[in-house]
């Protein structure tokens, strides 16, 4: 009996069978890169892909993202059936290109259109970093440019969502004149009295940070976001200095002066609302004078 009484009990693990795994449907739980939680896949979309734990901001997709933004139902895509080409001969290229037109039902990085938001009219545009990591070649540079150039025939205000690598190496010079070519059109856009508001994603760098990202009336990110030219480590050797542990996320550039406001996922949709009505009553006042 005291063996009984002082004998170890030992406690196993039980490990699923291989059946019992593949009765739990794929994508049904979703772990938290930052704090490790996990979430039902389906609540946290209805939370916008936020965390509820840290707010931690998972990628989005450009779909996902017009559904967040505008109205439903008020989305009317432009030049859907734009495609890029091999200018260089590449290797590779085409075929990469397929698979990420296979992998993400999209034809470029970019998608494009029209909608409104709470009523508001805009152009839109958002970037998709699944598509050669949003990288703009000439495909992506062509049209953001020709969304900016209906909103300036429309007069309406150009709203877009950036998430991206930079300029596309597989298209060298002609992916970095799109750096030019976009800013050109912005110029015209500002001429014009339009309003543009930029919203940085996580992340966008290279050439897309150098040009139309940072050109916004309002330059607004999503909390934490990596938004910078170069990469960390090149700055570092450059300079030979340490760079403080923030640098080039977006609450750093707030703080500097380089964004106009961090905000919320779940707060973006009001917020661009908010800006857009603000406007809208200015302009209104315009003409009545």
């Amino acid at each position: 009996m005291l063996k009984d009484l002082f004998s170890k009990r030992r406690r196993y693990a039980t490990i699923l069978s291989e059946q019992a795994k593949k009765e739990i449907p794929e994508g049904l739980m979703t772990k938290c890169k930052q704090c490790g939680t996990i979430t039902y896949t389906k609540e946290l979309k209805k939370q916008l892909m936020v965390c509820a734990a840290c707010g931690y901001h998972f990628p989005v997709t450009a779909r996902e993202r017009i559904e967040m933004t505008l109205d439903e139902g008020r989305f009317f895509e432009y030049d859907s059936d734009m495609v890029s080409k091999d200018p260089l001969g590449f290797p590779d290229y085409p075929q990469k290109l397929k698979q990420d037109m296979e992998k993400t039902g999209l034809h470029e990085a970019v998608i494009t259109g029209e909608g409104t938001i709470k009523g508001y009219p805009v152009v839109i545009g958002v970037m998709d970093a699944r598509f050669r990591m949003a990288s703009m070649g000439s495909v992506v540079g062509e049209k953001i440019t020709r969304a900016i150039e209906r909103a300036i025939q429309k007069r309406y205000p150009f709203v877009l969502f950036s998430a991206s690598g930079g300029a596309r190496m597989q298209e060298g010079v002609l992916s970095l004149m799109q750096m030019a070519k976009t800013s050109a059109a912005l110029a015209q856009l500002d001429k014009a009295g339009i309003l543009f508001i930029s919203v940085l994603t996580n992340p966008t760098t290279g050439g897309v940070s150098a040009s139309f990202a940072s050109l916004g009336d309002y330059n607004i990110a999503e909390p934490k976001a990596l938004i910078g030219f170069a990469g960390r480590r090149i700055i570092e050797q450059t300079i030979r200095q340490e760079l403080p542990d923030d640098f080039q996320t977006a609450e750093f550039l707030l703080s500097h002066g380089q964004l106009d406001m961090v905000v919320h996922r779940q707060e973006m949709r009001d917020r661009l609302a908010d800006i857009l009505d603000i406007h809208a009553h200015v302009h209104a006042e315009r003409r009545g004078k």
